[in-house]
C-alpha cells in the first residue's frame, strides 16, 4: 500500500522499482523505527552501496550535497518519503558536480564572479592562489554558497586521523576519507571535536561527560559497514555546547557559532573551528617553559620580559630567522605565506636542523611546484612532511605553511641546550596573579575586542582595549571623539590621556577605584591593571545577571551566595558556602550539588570524589566545569582556580550559574 502511494507521488519509479526502493529501506531501518540517521543514508547509498542496488551508489558527496535539499523535519532523521526523494533526484543527476574541486576561472565563475583573462599566467596564478583548488558547498539556503580549501580539509583530516586512532569512543569511525566532506559529518554529534580538543589541550574537557551512544549493529543490508553510534539532536547539542564553551575558554575566536551550527555539519564554520584547535595546540609547545633553549633567540639589548610577550607565531618567526642567520643566508621570513612561498628559505631551515637528511638541492630546481615538492621530500626525510602541500606551499597558504613550521619546531628545535647558570628565572603559572590574568585575558577577548589580547599587561597600556571594553560592558559609555587612535603605536602622552579617561569612566559609573592612575596602566602596573580590569568584568557579571532579573534589580556578591545555598537546599543536599573565601568548597562538591539542583539527574555521583588530597579535589572541579560547560555556560576559570579557593574566580563560576538559571535553564 506505501509503495503504491509513493509510486504515484513519484512517478518516475515504476511499481516494481518502487517497492524494491522500499526493501532497501527496511534492510537498512534494523529497528523498524521508520527513520534513519543521515549517517546511515549516507553510507547505504555511497561506500558501502552496490551499483546495482535498486537505489543505485553514489559518491559520499553527491548524496551529502543533495540532502541538503529534501525537507526532513527537525528530528534530523530520514524517513521512507525522504529517502525516494533523495533518490528521485540522485537519479535525475542532482548533486553531481558535489566534491569537485575547482581551480582557478572555473571557481570564479561558479561563484558569480568575473573569470579572469583565458592567459595561462592569469589561470595559473588563481590556481595557486587557491592552495590547491576550492570545493563549493551551498550554505544554509540555495542562494548561498560556501568553498572549502581542498589542501586545509584534506591535511586537517590527516591530521585528525593520526591524533585520535584507536580512540576507544570514536576509532572506529577512523580513518576518516580525505578527499570527502565526511570529515563534517563526523563533526556533527561534538564527540570528535572534543576529542580534537583534549588532543590539543589536555583536560580541557572531561570526558565522562560526554554523550556517547551504544554501539549500534551494522545493517544487514551492509555487511562490510562499521558499526556507528548515533546521538539525538538533544544530545549532540549538549556536546555541541561544551565544544564551543570549552574553545572559548581557551581563547579561540568562535563568533557566530552555535550548536545548530556544529549539529547541521556548516562546513566553514566548522573547518575553521578545527583549525584554531589544530594550531592551539601546535603553539601550545612554543613555550620557554617547555623549551628554555628559547632564551639563546632574544636580540641584543632584548630582555626576557620583552621576548615573553612575543604570541608564539612571533615566536616561531623568531626561530625561524635564527637558523638562517646560522646558516648564513641573507633572506629572512617576516610571515608565513609570501616569503616562503619559493621554498629558498625552507630549503635552508631543513638543512640547517639536519645537514645529513636534507641537502641544498632543491634551491637548482627553476620549477616553484617541482621545488616545493623537492622540499617536502626533505621533510619527509625527517618525519616531518606533515600540513603542507607543494600547491599550498607555493600559494602562500598560510594556516598550513604556520602549521608546518610549527610542527618541524616541536619536532626538532635545533637549539643549545642551556647550561645551568644559563637558565633565566621565568615566573610560574601560579604566581600572583597569573591565573586572574588569564582570565581577564580570556573575558576581554570574549567582548572581540580588536585587536585580540595576548599580554594583558601589554595590551592595554595604550587604553584602547579597556575603553572598546567599558563601551560593551556599559554600551554608549564612550565618546570616542576624545579618543586618541593615532598614529600607532600611541605616544605616552596619547596613552595616559586614554588610560585616564578609562579611570573617569570606571568613576562614573561607581567602580571601587582606589589609588589608580593612568601612568599605572601605561607603565603595566599589574595590581592595578588587575584590579581595573577584574572591576570591569564584575559590572559585566552583575549587569547581565540585573537584566535577568525580576524588575533589574541590581545584584550583589551575597546575593549570588545566597542565591546558590537556596539552590542546593532547594535540590535536597547539605552542602553550603559562607562566602566566596570558603574554604570547604577546595573539594567542588557544593559546586556540583548546586549543579544538581539547576538540572536533576545531571550529575553522575559515582564519578565524585571524597575531596581527600588535591588530585581528588581537581578530578571533582574538572567534572563541575564541565557539566556547565555541557548546560551551555561560558566558564573560564580551570579547575586549580577552584582547589586554591581564588574568591574573584569562584564568583564569575557561581554567576555565570545564576545567569544560566536566569536565562531560562
Amino acid at each position: 500500500m506505501q509503495a503504491l502511494k509513493l509510486a504515484r507521488k513519484y512517478p518516475s519509479f515504476s511499481q516494481e522499482e518502487m517497492m524494491q526502493l522500499v526493501d532497501q529501506f527496511n534492510q537498512i531501518d534494523l529497528d523498524s523505527t521508520g527513520r534513519l540517521p543521515k549517517s546511515t543514508v549516507l553510507t547505504a547509498l555511497s561506500t558501502n552501496a552496490s551499483s546495482s542496488s535498486p537505489a543505485g551508489k553514489y559518491t559520499y558527496d553527491q548524496v551529502r550535497e543533495t540532502l541538503k535539499t529534501v525537507s526532513i523535519d527537525s528530528s534530523g532523521q530520514v524517513e521512507l518519503d525522504d529517502f525516494v526523494d533523495l533518490v528521485d533526484k540522485l537519479r535525475s543527476g542532482a548533486g553531481a558536480t558535489a566534491g569537485q574541486v575547482h581551480r582557478g576561472g572555473a571557481l570564479s565563475g561558479l561563484m558569480g564572479g568575473t573569470a579572469p583573462a583565458s592567459s595561462a599566467q592569469a589561470q595559473s596564478s588563481a590556481a595557486h592562489a587557491s592552495g590547491g583548488g576550492k570545493v563549493l558547498v551551498k550554505g544554509s539556503n540555495t542562494n548561498i554558497t560556501h568553498s572549502i580549501n581542498e589542501d586545509e580539509r584534506t591535511e586537517f583530516t590527516r591530521h585528525i586521523n593520526q591524533v585520535l586512532a584507536g580512540d576507544a569512543d570514536i576509532g572506529d569511525r577512523l580513518p576518516i576519507p580525505t578527499d570527502t566532506f565526511q570529515i563534517f559529518d563526523e563533526c556533527r554529534d561534538g564527540l570528535l571535536l572534543a576529542k580534537l580538543i583534549n588532543d590539543s589541550v589536555p583536560d580541557t574537557i572531561d570526558e565522562r561527560v560526554l554523550n556517547k551512544a551504544s554501539k549500534a549493529k551494522a545493517p544487514s543490508a551492509m555487511p562490510s559497514a562499521k558499526s556507528k553510534a548515533t546521538l539525538n539532536n538533544f544530545q549532540m547539542t549538549e556536546n555541541n555546547n561544551l565544544v564551543i564553551t570549552s574553545a572559548k575558554s581557551l581563547g579561540l575566536s568562535v563568533v557566530n557559532i552555535g550548536a545548530t551550527d556544529l549539529n547541521e555539519g556548516r562546513e566553514h564554520l566548522i573547518l575553521g573551528l578545527i583549525w584554531q584547535i589544530i594550531r592551539r595546540g601546535l603553539l601550545a609547545k612554543i613555550d620557554i617553559k617547555l623549551h628554555p633553549e628559547l632564551y639563546r633567540l632574544l636580540e641584543d639589548g632584548e630582555t626576557l620580559e620583552q621576548f615573553l610577550r612575543l604570541p608564539p607565531d612571533q615566536i616561531l618567526l623568531r626561530w625561524f630567522n635564527f637558523h638562517l642567520k646560522a646558516a648564513n643566508w641573507p633572506r629572512r621570513v617576516s610571515n608565513f605565506s609570501k616569503d616562503v612561498s619559493d621554498g629558498e628559505n625552507y630549503t635552508v631551515l631543513l638543512n640547517q636542523l639536519k645537514p645529513n637528511e636534507c641537502s641544498r638541492a632543491p634551491l637548482q630546481e627553476k620549477d616553484l611546484h617541482q621545488r616545493a615538492e623537492k622540499v617536502l621530500q626533505n621533510a619527509d626525510a625527517i618525519g616531518c612532511r606533515k600540513y603542507l602541500t607543494p600547491s599550498s606551499l607555493v600559494a602562500g597558504n598560510a594556516k598550513l605553511n604556520l602549521a608546518f613550521v610549527a610542527n618541524l619546531f616541536n619536532t626538532w628545535p635545533g637549539l643549545e641546550p642551556l647550561e645551568e647558570n644559563e637558565r633565566p628565572v621565568i615566573e610560574d603559572f601560579d604566581a600572583e596573579g597569573e591565573r586572574e590574568a588569564r582570565v581577564f585575558t580570556l573575558w576581554l577577548n570574549s567582548l572581540d575586542v580588536e585587536p585580540g589580547v595576548y599580554d594583558l599587561f601589554e595590551d592595554l597600556k595604550d587604553g584602547l582595549v579597556l575603553l572598546q571594553a567599558f563601551d560593551k560592558v556599559i554600551p554608549g559609555s564612550v565618546t570616542w571623539r576624545r579618543v586618541a587612535k593615532t598614529p600607532m603605536p600611541l605616544s605616552r602622552f596619547k596613552a595616559v590621556e586614554n588610560t585616564n579617561y578609562c579611570l573617569d569612566l570606571a568613576k562614573q559609573n561607581h567602580m571601587h577605584i582606589v589609588g589608580i592612575q593612568g601612568a599605572d596602566l601605561v607603565d603595566g602596573q599589574r595590581t592595578l591593571t588587575l584590579g581595573l580590569v577584574w572591576q570591569m568584568m564584575r559590572r559585566n557579571i552583575l549587569s547581565t545577571m540585573a537584566s535577568l532579573s525580576k524588575g533589574g534589580r541590581e545584584i550583589s556578591d551575597s546575593d549570588i551566595v545566597k542565591w546558590a545555598n537556596e539552590q542546593v537546599q532547594k535540590g535536597g543536599k547539605r552542602s553550603t558556602m559562607r562566602s566566596f573565601k570558603d574554604p570547604s568548597l577546595k573539594d567542588a562538591k557544593f559546586f556540583l550539588d548546586l549543579l544538581e539542583s539547576l538540572k536533576p539527574g545531571y550529575v553522575d555521583y559515582s564519578l565524585v570524589y571524597d575531596g581527600r588530597t588535591d588530585e581528588e579535589c581537581k578530578a571533582n572541579a574538572k567534572l563541575a566545569i564541565s557539566i556547565a560547560r555541557k548546560l551551555g555556560s561560558l566558564i573560564f576559570i580551570v579547575p586549580e582556580d577552584i582547589v586554591d579557593v581564588r574568591p574573584r574566580l569562584v564568583l564569575t563560576f557561581c554567576a555565570a550559574l545564576m545567569a544560566l538559571q536566569a536565562g531560562g535553564l
